[in-house]
C-alpha cells in the first residue's frame, strides 16, 4: 500500500490589517456637540503588505514575471537574480527552481527582493514535499522525491478536475510500467513555452518531447500542488493507459485503445457542434491522444 499523505488546509500567509477609527469628540451630558467628519489628516492607514498570489500548474517562467510586476521591476529581472538566490535545490534540478515554487499566497513586505521571495516559496515547498511520507510514498512507486514531482506537475497540467488526479496518476504509472512513451501534449507545450502544439512538434528532438522520448521529462513542467502530489504518490486502483475528457465533467480513462478512439471522436464531434476545430481543446494545455497516430484530443493521456 501507498503511504497517504493526510491532506491540510492550504495555509494563509498574508495578514489582513484592520484600521480602527476613533472619533475626535464626544457627547457632554446637556450639550448637543457636533462630531466633525474624519479627514486623512485626522489619521494615518496602517499600510498592507502586498501579496503574490502563485496559482497551483504556474510554470516557473510565469512565476518570474509576475513577481517582476508585483516588485515594480524590470522584465527579467527575477530571472536573472537566480544565480545570486542561492535556492536549496535538490541535485537533479540543476539548479532550475522549476516544481520548487510553491503555489501559495507570499505577502511582499518593505524591501522585498526577487531572490527573498524565490527563496520563500522553495522553502515552502520543502517543508510541503519533504517529510518522510512523501519519501516512502516515492519509494514505493520506485521513484525519488524528484520524479514524483515531475509526475505531479504533469497531473496538474493534465487533469480537469480534482477527482480525476488519482486516475492520471494510474494512467502515467501504467505507462511507464510497460515501457510506454507518454505520448502528452503537456510536455511539449512546456517546452514550446506555447499552448498548441502539432504533429510537427511531435517530431521534434526536444527532451521534453514525450513522443519520442521515453520516460518521464527531465524537469517538472511546472508547480504543482499539494493535491496532485497526493494524487502522484496515491495512484488510483487501475489498468487505464488511455484518458480524454469529453466534455466538461466527464473525462473518460480505459485500457482498450478502439475504446479511447471511440471517445475521442465523440470528443471531435461535440467540439465541431460548438464551432470549434475538432481535436481542439478550450482548456490551457490541449494534447493529443496518446498514440501519435489517434485524432486529435484534449486533455488526453
Amino acid at each position: 500500500m501507498l503511504t497517504h499523505i493526510p491532506s491540510r488546509s492550504r495555509i494563509r500567509l498574508t495578514r489582513r490589517g484592520r484600521l480602527v477609527l476613533a472619533a475626535a469628540g464626544a457627547v457632554m451630558a446637556g450639550t448637543a456637540v457636533a462630531v466633525p467628519l474624519l479627514t486623512t489628516a485626522d489619521h494615518h492607514e496602517v499600510p498592507r503588505a502586498a501579496t503574490l498570489v502563485v496559482p497551483e500548474g504556474w510554470r516557473a517562467s510565469q512565476v518570474y514575471d509576475a513577481i517582476d510586476k508585483a516588485l515594480a521591476l524590470p522584465s527579467g529581472s527575477t530571472r536573472t537574480s537566480l544565480g545570486k538566490a542561492r535556492l536549496t535545490l535538490p541535485k537533479d534540478a540543476g539548479g532550475n527552481p522549476e516544481g520548487y515554487l510553491f503555489p501559495a499566497s507570499y505577502p511582499l513586505r518593505k524591501g522585498a527582493t526577487p531572490e527573498s521571495v524565490l527563496r520563500s516559496m522553495v522553502d515552502t515547498a520543502h517543508q510541503k514535499f519533504d517529510g518522510a511520507p512523501v519519501a516512502a510514498g516515492a519509494q514505493r512507486n520506485s521513484m525519488n522525491v524528484y520524479q514524483a514531482l515531475t509526475i505531479a506537475s504533469i497531473i496538474q497540467a493534465q487533469a480537469v478536475q480534482k477527482e480525476d488526479m488519482g486516475k492520471v496518476a494510474r494512467v502515467i504509472l501504467n505507462r511507464l510500467e510497460r515501457g510506454m512513451p507518454l505520448q502528452l501534449d503537456s510536455t511539449l507545450s512546456y517546452a514550446l513555452g506555447r499552448a498548441r502544439t502539432t504533429e510537427d512538434d511531435t517530431r521534434s528532438d526536444s527532451p521534453y518531447n514525450t513522443y519520442q522520448r521515453m520516460g518521464l521529462p527531465p524537469t517538472p513542467i511546472g508547480n504543482p500542488g499539494e493535491d496532485a502530489m497526493r494524487a502522484a504518490l496515491n495512484p488510483t486502483p487501475g489498468d487505464w493507459l488511455y484518458f480524454v475528457t469529453v466534455k466538461p465533467g466527464d473525462t473518460r480513462f480505459t485500457a482498450d485503445y478502439d475504446t479511447h478512439l471511440r471517445n475521442v471522436a465523440e470528443y471531435n464531434s461535440l467540439q465541431q457542434q460548438a464551432g470549434q476545430q475538432p481535436g481542439q481543446s478550450r482548456g490551457p494545455s490541449p494534447v493529443r491522444s496518446s498514440a501519435s497516430s489517434a485524432p486529435r484530443s484534449g486533455k488526453t493521456g
